[in-house]
């Protein structure tokens, strides 16, 4: 199978590349570097049936090329990170709605499968926990810059699904939750490598608000094994699909969990979010899908514990 992977030098993309590779697909790799970075594909260079290009979707030549040579297309070149959609609103919006479009329209030439990767920021402020495919979306006003990743994704969704519908293009849409694992950096405000990298350091680990906020982190080699499952299944065409983990903990309890596993001596500090992000920064008080449509269809279960994603992540920091 030839596969081309927009954004594969990012975290989950060069996951994804090894792991298709290691399956003995032909994979090519489209990356800016923007937030990619071409140590997550180094190990990769030279293997049989890998090849990469430093290059962006607007380059519509070289993508259409790329596509047209492909099987599959997995979407990923997008804006991610709490802190880069706060600081760069405009490069957010342009960034996932433009990119998505492109790739799209290139795809629908030829009908290329097209998995198309959103999140779960798309379910907003909603209190309707667990979080389900068909449940309404909740987004904060558009004042707050915050909810710009949210809405540009979902613009992704609905387009997806447009072209799915009006011109038959197959797509796959699958909502990330927290995806976490070795080469995920901090940089973009990724809470658990912030976490692990203060705690190794000694540093103060900081949690931004009160801390009693909940999430639920996947390890990104479950997320892997649904995708390369995903795409082998007819009834996901047409679908959006949460791609996650159902062991819930708060922010407060995971730093403090970090800190027991790296035998650190650091605090926990509590930063307000206005002072970490913004004036006026909102946040969901909780974040947890439902996954009984991705076990339906590909008998998805999360095999790691949050213990297994801590443990992999410290490893990888101390090994750097």
């Amino acid at each position: 199978m030839r596969v081309l992977i927009t954004g594969g030098a990012g975290f989950i993309g060069s996951h994804l590349a090894e792991a298709l590779l290691d399956a003995g697909s032909e994979v090519q790799v489209l990356d800016n570097l923007s937030t990619g970075s071409i140590e997550n594909i180094r190990h990769l260079k030279g293997r049989s049936g890998f090849h990469y290009h430093i290059d962006s979707v607007d380059n519509e030549p070289l993508l259409a090329e790329l596509i047209d040579a492909a099987d599959v297309v997995f979407h990923f070149a997008a804006a991610v990170g709490v802190k880069l959609i706060v600081e760069q609103p405009v490069h957010t919006i342009e960034t996932n709605v433009h990119g998505t479009e492109v790739v799209l329209k290139h795809a629908n030439k030829k009908k290329k499968l097209v998995v198309v990767a959103s999140t779960s920021e798309v379910y907003g402020k909603s209190n309707n926990v667990p979080f389900r495919e068909t449940s309404d979306l909740v987004l904060g006003p558009t004042t707050k810059h915050r909810w710009a990743y949210a809405c540009s994704k979902a613009i992704d969704e609905f387009l997806a699904l447009a072209y799915w519908k009006e011109r038959k293009l197959p797509v796959i849409i699958v909502r990330f939750f927290n995806t976490v694992g070795p080469r995920q950096t901090g940089q973009y405000g990724m809470v658990i490598p912030n976490f692990v990298r203060q705690a190794l350091a000694g540093e103060p680990v900081t949690v931004f608000g009160d801390g009693t906020q909940s999430r639920s982190f996947t390890h990104v080699a479950d997320v892997v094994r649904a995708l390369t499952a995903l795409m082998k299944e007819p009834r996901a065409v047409g679908e959006v699909i949460n791609i996650g983990n159902t062991e819930e903990v708060t922010i407060q309890e995971l730093a403090d969990r970090v800190i027991r596993l790296t035998g650190s001596s650091s605090r926990v500090k509590l930063v307000p979010y206005d002072e970490a992000y913004e004036s006026g920064f909102e946040d969901m008080p909780r974040r947890l899908p439902d996954l009984a449509k991705i076990h339906a269809m590909i008998g998805y279960e999360p095999r790691h514990t949050l213990d297994d994603i801590l443990h992999d992540v410290i490893r990888h920091f101390r090994t750097r």
